[in-house]
């Protein structure tokens, strides 16, 4: 029919949509296209996860929206146990894996509070923060970021911060590998009055020795009050079809999103619930899988140095972040597409201050990389075959 209202939201084109054309001719390779764009896990998850999955006997019965008692207290003694964060005052409930909570967060907290309308963000940074305030039909206002790529809590406008329902905290960052510094992230939150909401999704995914061994890892090292640690075993565990988070933190916070997302019947499945407690209870798969991605980006870095010299390893995440020679992060895709056969993704993606640099997901098999490394090798001798 096509009809209704002229001047409604119109979704824009999904950004990874806009690759199409040079995933075509990065398909023309021997071998095919070697996506490194989205960053999608292509390792395998553990086994006994997987055998947890199959074996809940959990299928017929609705889950708790909050997450079962073994699936929360598996998610606080995780924390504990990785990151010495004392979760005792926080409260924990589940999600159906972490983007669709970032998406609809500034909804309900719209809900909560209507004299505000204001949803901050990294300036470079994962697009759905900036989606789920226009989304809530709020405003999207990105935070600057320093020379490092970190946020600068300073340069947030007064009136921005007097209007906003939350501060987005991404660290490690996607797709910088940035470490933020949590605890000033805190105290900005606390002195405005403003939720901070801090996205750790990449967590076990820190390279810089001194972040790791920092008491700021999580923000939740802070204590509760005002603040949410939102996590996710997408990456850590090679789960992202299963579709598995929480988020933990301020009690009254928790207590709130998760009476109106039970409302909304956001439940995480039953059996995803099961195979959740035994991820996040072995440690062993994420220490070999950091060796693996630690491994990838090192050999995408060395790929990636004859187009774009100044890449460096970041301090944490998956994701290799490159300055293009000539300040145009398309031009730089276009260039490993056409050249190398590999999809990247450029950092206009991420935010306008991101574009004259391009993002390259280091989760590819090996056997891939190999290839990327096999045409590069053959390209330098004239041969790469198409």
């Amino acid at each position: 029919m096509g009809g209704g209202v002229v001047d409604g939201f119109v979704p824009p084109p999904y950004p990874y949509d806009r690759l199409d054309e040079l995933r075509t001719a990065a398909d023309g390779f021997d071998g095919g296209c070697v996506d490194l764009s989205v960053g999608a896990p292509s390792d395998p998850p553990p086994s006994a996860v997987v055998a947890a999955l199959s074996a809940s006997d959990a299928e017929r019965g609705y889950p708790a929206s909050l997450g079962s008692a073994a699936y929360r207290e598996a998610a606080v003694d995780w924390l504990a146990r990785r990151f010495g964060v004392d979760a005792s005052g926080a409260e924990v409930a589940a999600c159906v894996g972490t983007k669709e909570f970032v998406a609809s967060v500034p909804h309900y907290l719209r809900l909560r509070d209507p004299s505000r309308d204001t949803v901050l963000y990294p300036a470079v940074s994962y697009p759905t923060y900036a989606m789920g305030a226009t989304l809530a039909g709020c405003r999207a206002v990105p935070v600057p970021l320093d020379d490092n790529w970190c946020m600068d809590f300073d340069a947030v406008d007064s009136d921005d911060a007097a209007r906003s329902l939350c501060l987005w905290v991404n660290s490690p960052g996607n797709p910088t590998g940035a470490i933020d510094d949590l605890s000033s992230a805190a105290r900005w939150g606390r002195k405005h009055r403003v939720p901070v909401f801090s996205d750790e999704c990449y967590i076990e995914f820190i390279w810089d020795g001194d972040a790791a061994r920092s008491a700021d890892t999580s923000i939740l090292s802070q204590g509760p009050d005002g603040v949410m640690a939102v996590h996710s075993l997408s990456k850590r565990s090679n789960l992202a079809g299963v579709r598995a988070g929480f988020y933990a933190g301020d009690p009254e916070l928790v207590n709130y999103l998760s009476e109106v997302r039970k409302h909304a019947g956001m439940m995480t499945p039953g059996p995803v619930q099961a195979a959740a407690v035994t991820a996040f209870n072995d440690d062993g798969h994420v220490d070999a899988q950091r060796a693996v991605y630690r491994s990838r980006l090192a050999r995408l870095r060395e790929l990636l140095s004859p187009y774009a010299p100044d890449v460096g390893l970041p301090s944490g995440g998956l994701y290799l972040w490159a300055s293009s020679p000539d300040g145009d992060g398309w031009s730089l895709t276009r260039r490993v597409a056409d050249e190398l056969g590999a999809l990247i993704s450029p950092g206009e993606f991420y935010g306008p201050q991101g574009a004259g640099y391009a993002r390259v997901a280091a989760v590819a098999p090996d056997a891939q990389i190999a290839l990327l490394e096999q045409r590069m090798s053959t390209l330098h001798s004239g041969t790469v075959r198409r």
